[in-house]
């Protein structure tokens, strides 16, 4: 699918690209061929796509998988991959943050800058083999940034401790019809176990959330804030800044007071 073929699809269905669901389509063909390609679909493989909008990597998909999954929002574009494919793929019609998933093996979607992250979240939920994700270059480089970097955050924290996870590829803004204003990226995601003990998941998640949202603040500071622990409690790292801990660490944080608690 080229610019021009783009152009006249978006002419054709009469949608109207809104930057506020981050509506850039992916023009380039090999970009597509590329993602689907790092993918590694089997025939077999039951795939999920988010956001198929006018269906560059839905065509692709269907031609590796005899399972494919679709989960669009807009009524237009829904309507046009369901027109074009048929029953050759599943339509959810739907917004993706709330409606629930199919089980999938291969997640392989260009994600809106708007809810890249609480897909992210929500795809961690789930087991599958792998992801293989388009989104903004700012967004993939906070989701494998190293500890004391200025993107160093609760999602880098959030996917280390879930899966694997690389960009593949830098993609340029003049990719995409209309051209957003920064460049993109491919990311990979591979689940796989922990590399560390975390004794309550649940309260590893809060630790890393209610420190990260006060990332400026002492570490036992925005625990206390958060009801997390009270003034007396001797946590580990209580001195220092969350952007400075490595994730086992900040497991450490976690287990001490789920430690600290089991004694009460």
């Amino acid at each position: 699918m080229s610019r021009g073929e783009t152009g006249k699809l978006i002419a054709e269905t009469g949608v109207v690209p809104k930057k506020s669901k981050g509506q850039n389509f992916l023009v380039d063909g090999r970009v597509a061929d590329r993602q689907v390609s790092f993918a590694g679909i089997s025939r077999c493989d039951r795939v999920l796509e988010v956001g198929p909008g006018l269906g560059i990597l839905t065509s692709r998909l269907i031609e590796h998988s005899d399972s494919v999954t679709c989960i669009e929002l807009d009524d237009i574009l829904a309507e046009h991959i369901g027109s074009t494919y048929g029953d050759r793929l599943t339509l959810i019609r739907g917004d993706a943050v709330r409606v629930p998933f199919p089980p999938f093996d291969v997640f392989v979607s260009n994600l809106p800058y708007s809810v890249s992250t609480p897909i992210i979240f929500k795809l961690l939920d789930h087991d599958f083999r792998k992801a293989v994700v388009m989104v903004q270059r700012e967004f993939a480089d906070r989701m494998v940034a190293d500890v004391g970097s200025p993107d160093y955050s609760r999602l880098t924290v959030n996917l280390f401790y879930r899966a694997e996870c690389r960009i593949l590829e830098k993609v340029p803004r003049s990719r995409f019809k209309p051209q957003p204003k920064v460049d993109s990226a491919v990311v990979e995601i591979v689940p796989r176990p922990a590399p560390f003990e975390v004794s309550d998941e649940e309260l590893f998640f809060r630790v890393t959330e209610a420190t990260f949202n006060h990332r400026r603040k002492k570490i036992g500071t925005s625990l206390r804030s958060a009801g997390l622990t009270d003034g007396d409690a001797d946590i580990p790292f209580r001195d220092l800044r969350i952007e400075g801990l490595r994730p086992a660490e900040i497991a450490e944080i976690a287990n001490s007071i789920h430690d600290s608690r089991k004694h009460q």
